[in-house]
Order: structure tokens, then C-alpha cells, then sequence
């Protein structure tokens, strides 16, 4: 269905082409604070975050953006409404990516703004939100909010090519699951060459806002749409970039992380999964890229139903097995969980 998308660059961090689907989130913490901002860099950083959006509201915020620019670990993409002049202010300040709308920018400045862009190798993201579309796209699109999403998308990309510009990655993001969808066809239908950024925008809080998020972008994602992703949750910025991974990881996508399945448990289990599951996960956070761990209630469910897992547990009569592709290799006592990330390393 698509054609080879080009790669643009934010540092050192390629998006589209043959690139991986990158996960990023957008820091939660306002600006001014700037050791609240790198603490919460530090934490994306650490869940495997490839691209931070920042708000940039106004100029008060520069010399803090200059400040987190230069501490973050993280490329930063500027997040700019309506302002030609922040834009400028901040590639100058030495951002290589910033999120505008062209079509709300004075002709003059926008030419500026796309000739530093130019000198300075910066992407530039476009895109339009359910939030977005004025009457005249609605008219245009006869009422259809897909299409209508879809041509503002298209007016700001003619803006920006008729200037000669082509770094640019595009989105199209609605509250509607529906909406997004067929958004996101269009253009990746229409604009086959751009990179493009996925997300369900104002999807909510833990648990309905990820289920609502997953559902959407699972059904851009297999279709091959989709070069970089945010999963939008009511939520800390950490918990948007784990669940942006293990999305990735539950389509085949991406392997980075450690994937555990368990069962729902019933009455025969004899192990408390859920507990057991919290107790294990900071253990084998360090475990190889990709490994599949299992938690099983009972050893019927243990080996037989989790036969694929690279290494796996499973409640007995007298304490717990260990398995390995639906192997058994170890009996463990109840208590050995503690040391469990040492069988599994040793295992592995």
C-alpha cells in the first residue's frame, strides 16, 4: 500500500525510511522548572523515550528551553502555537525540531522561520486535531471530520512545499478512534512520503485512555502507518513510553523491553499472580531485549500454555517450578522468588 517513506533526522535520531517505529512522549512539567524538567527527562530516559515535545508558550520560557537543551539526554521538539517568533527563538536556541501550523503564521515570518530551518537541518512537524478544523474544512469535506482533518493536514503541507521545504513529518490525530483512522489512511495514501506521527489525542486516563489509545493505533500500526507514536494518557510521561513499548513489542515491532505474560488465574491456581508479577518485574527488568517471561498460577498452565516464553514460572503443590521453552528445569521454594532474576540469568 505505501511507497518508501523518507528519513528526516532530529540529531541523531532518524524517523521514517527503514527506521524503527519510534516511541515519545512530551514532559508534563512546565518549563520555568528546569530541575523538575531534567528529573523528568531523566526518567524518560531511563524507559527508553527517543523524542521529547516540550511546550513553548512564550518567551519568558527561552532561556529555560536553552537550559533543558543543553542537559537533556533526549532530542527536544518545541511545541509552537500561532508564533512565528517563538519558532524562530527556538531553533536559535538550538532545537532541530519544532510542531507548528504554518497556515496561522504570517506569509513573511513563515518564510523566515522555513530559511532557518533550512540553515539549521531542523524537522518540522505538522499536522491538525479534532480540536483544529475550522468550518471552511468542514464545508470542504462536506461535514466528514476524517476528510476534513485530512485537508488541513494538505493545506499546511502546500505551504510548506511551495517553500521548498521537505523535512517535515506529518500527523492527524482525533479524540474519535474512528476519525484518526481514516484520517491516517488519507494521508498516508495521499502523502506517501512522509514520516508520520501517530497518537489518539485527549484519549484519557489509566486504563480507558491506553485501551482506547492501543485500539486505535494497533489498527494504524498493522496497516504499516506510523513512523513515531505517542500514546496520550492523563498519566505520567513514563507511563505513556512503557505503554508505547509494549504496544510496539505485542505487534512484533519493536523487542525492546522484557515482555511478561501471565495468566487471569482461577481456582486452581496456586501462586498469586498478580503479586508475583509486581514482585518479579523490577528483577528481570535487565534481562536481554525482547525476552518473554511467564507467570503461571498452576503448573498445568505453566509449561503447556506458556510454552513459547523464554523462561517461565508456574505455582506447585510444593512451591515453584521453573521453565524454559515449555521445558521444566528448577524447583524452587516459594521464598527463591527473591532470587529468581539469578535462575533466570543464569537460564538464559
Amino acid at each position: 500500500m505505501l511507497t518508501q517513506r523518507k528519513t528526516v533526522t532530529i540529531e541523531t535520531l532518524t524517523i521514517g525510511g527503514n527506521s524503527h517505529v519510534r516511541v515519545e512522549s512530551m514532559l508534563k512539567t512546565p518549563l520555568g522548572n528546569i530541575e523538575a524538567c531534567g528529573q523528568e527527562i531523566d526518567t524518560l530516559k531511563e524507559e527508553g523515550c527517543e523524542l521529547v515535545r516540550v511546550a513553548f508558550p512564550d518567551m519568558t520560557c527561552l532561556e529555560p528551553l536553552k537550559e533543558i537543551l543543553n542537559i537533556s539526554t533526549i532530542p527536544i521538539m518545541a511545541d509552537i502555537h500561532f508564533n512565528v517568533d517563538l519558532a524562530k527563538a527556538a531553533l536559535g536556541a538550538g532545537c532541530k525540531a519544532i510542531r507548528i501550523n504554518p497556515g496561522n503564521m504570517p506569509k513573511d515570518g513563515l518564510a523566515n522561520l522555513i530559511s532557518l530551518a533550512r540553515e539549521r537541518k531542523a524537522v518540522i512537524r505538522i499536522g491538525s486535531n479534532s480540536g483544529s478544523i475550522n468550518n471552511f474544512q468542514l464545508a470542504r469535506a462536506k461535514g466528514n471530520r476524517a476528510k476534513a482533518l485530512f485537508l488541513a493536514v494538505e493545506e499546511q503541507l502546500k505551504i510548506l512545499e511551495n517553500m521548498g521545504f521537505e523535512d517535515i513529518i506529518i500527523s492527524s490525530k482525533s479524540t474519535s478512534i474512528g476519525e484518526t483512522i481514516d484520517a491516517n489512511v488519507m494521508l498516508a495514501e495521499h502523502f506517501p512520503q512522509y514520516p508520520v506521527h501517530i497518537g489518539i489525542t485527549e484519549a484519557g486516563a489509566l486504563p480507558e485512555g491506553l485501551i482506547k489509545s492501543a485500539a486505535g493505533l494497533a489498527l494504524l500500526l498493522v496497516q504499516g502507518i506510523g513512523d513515531t507514536l505517542r500514546i496520550s494518557l492523563s498519566a505520567p510521561a513514563s507511563e505513556e513510553v512503557k505503554a508505547g513499548y509494549a504496544l510496539l513489542r505485542s505487534l512484533g515491532l519493536r523487542k525492546k523491553g522484557v515482555e511478561i505474560i501471565s495468566c487471569p488465574t482461577c481456582g486452581r491456581r496456586r501462586l498469586d499472580v498478580p503479586k508475583v508479577v509486581d514482585e518479579i518485574r523490577p528483577l528481570i527488568k535487565d534481562l536481554p531485549d525482547g525476552t518473554v517471561v511467564a507467570v503461571m498460577g498452576c503448573e498445568v498452565n505453566g509449561p503447556r500454555e506458556a510454552m513459547e516464553a523464554d523462561i517461565g514460572i508456574a505455582g506447585t503443590p510444593d512451591g515453584i517450578i521453573v521453565f524454559k521453552k515449555g521445558e521444566v528445569i528448577k524447583h524452587l521454594a516459594r521464598d527463591d522468588l527473591r532470587k529468581i532474576d539469578l535462575f533466570f540469568k543464569e537460564l538464559l
